[in-house]
């Protein structure tokens, strides 16, 4: 992996004043960190600040919002985005999850506060309080509609509620641990859970009923993901003719992200093996690129990009730094990773430099949402930030 660069996370605000300073640094691999500074040199009439770097830096580019620096001996460069608002009053602590509904208009975050919220994606306004889990909530997320949310908690439950009302219509038992993780098939009339139990399981909502346990694996699940598989993957076949309640099951893959350093690939219908990958650490997050492309991160910072078609040798191993991977998302023709040291980056295949969204420092990003050209975070620090591509 390359060089990358950092910045002061709060750079945006320090460089607005007249002989304001920010640090940056470079850290090639293997080398010694490189540091250097930024200095505003004075305000523009459109308050567009006019910046120069210190020796081994250039400021390629720069707006309000966004600063594009390169260190050319290191052949590095990033695009440094600062939040365009920030929703400072949703939780009172710790934000650990948050997903933003398929129309753009609503936001639902869980908090270690104990507390889930239904929130206007605009300006974090808050409109609905979602109570009944017992002790955290862990994950949440609207299914396809935007009118429904499903979340997982301490528990052991998993909930469907009403984004409209705040009524719990569902509640699905049968786990034995925490769930960690969740996702949705298709349209979401079948949903797959992970937990601290070991197990992965698929439910059918118009029942609330538990249509199997998918994996019993031993070890907590500590992300799930389903995805469409392309054509030339075997997936199998079902040992036994599967319910007329699995709807849209077939020719999916599903993903497990074990904290035994195993990522497990199977047949969501058939409940074959696809593949098991063993990595350096934990997995904490997995998610799909394509019919055949997926990623996953560990808990000491690599992200592995495996081909399912061949999937012993990944494609390539992203490491930045040591810190444990918390989310990946497919994003566009790339993706976008957060990571524990408060890192949160954007990697697109035609863009020679990283995009780097700014604004944590040193906390946490759990997880990162989008809807369009916005890109919405949920950090340690009890902070949503929105963040607008404008300029892709």
């Amino acid at each position: 992996m390359a060089a990358h660069l950092r910045i002061q996370s709060d750079w945006a605000q320090s460089l607005r004043k007249d002989e304001g300073e920010a640090w940056l640094s470079c850290h090639p691999p293997g080398k010694p960190t490189l540091y250097g500074s930024l200095t505003c040199q004075g305000i523009s009439l459109d308050g567009i600040p006019e910046v120069t770097a210190s020796e081994g830096f250039i400021v390629n580019e720069i707006n309000k919002k966004s600063i594009h620096i390169s260190c050319p001996e290191e052949n590095a460069s990033s695009k440094f985005l600062a939040p365009y608002t920030i929703f400072s009053r949703l939780h009172a602590k710790s934000i650990t999850c948050l997903d933003i509904s398929s129309g753009g208009g609503l936001g639902v975050s869980s908090s270690t506060d104990g507390s889930m919220k239904i929130w206007q994606a605009s300006n974090g306004e808050l409109r609905r309080v979602l109570e009944g889990h017992v002790f955290d909530v862990n994950c949440c997320r609207f299914f396809p509609s935007g009118l429904v949310v499903l979340s997982g908690g301490m528990d052991a439950q998993l909930k469907i509620w009403s984004a409209e009302d705040a009524s719990c219509v569902v509640t699905f038992k049968g786990h034995r641990g925490g769930i960690l993780d969740t996702a949705i098939v298709d349209r979401g009339r079948n949903v797959v859970s992970g937990s601290r139990d070991g197990t992965a399981r698929l439910w059918d909502c118009g029942r609330s009923a538990c249509l199997g346990v998918i994996a019993d694996c031993g070890s907590s699940i500590n992300g799930v993901a389903v995805g469409a598989a392309d054509n030339s993957i075997n997936l199998g076949s079902p040992e036994q003719m599967p319910s007329e309640r699995e709807v849209g099951t077939e020719s999916k893959m599903l993903l497990l992200a074990r904290e035994d350093k195993k990522l497990q690939c199977l047949g969501l219908q058939s409940r074959q093996p696809v593949f098991l990958f063993v990595g350096s650490d934990a997995f904490n997050c997995c998610t799909f690129l394509s019919g055949f492309l997926l990623l996953a991160g560990t808990q000491d910072g690599n992200i592995y990009q495996l081909d399912v078609r061949s999937p012993r040798i990944p494609v390539q191993v992203i490491h930045r730094s040591g810190a444990p991977v918390l989310s990946l998302l497919s994003f566009r023709d790339g993706f976008i990773a957060s990571q524990g040291d408060g890192s949160c980056f954007i990697v697109q295949q035609d863009l020679d430099y990283l995009m780097e969204l700014t604004g944590a420092d040193c906390d946490p990003v759990y997880k990162v949402a989008t809807w369009e050209k916005q890109i919405y975070t949920c950090c340690r620090d009890g902070l949503v930030r929105r963040y607008q591509l404008s300029d892709l």
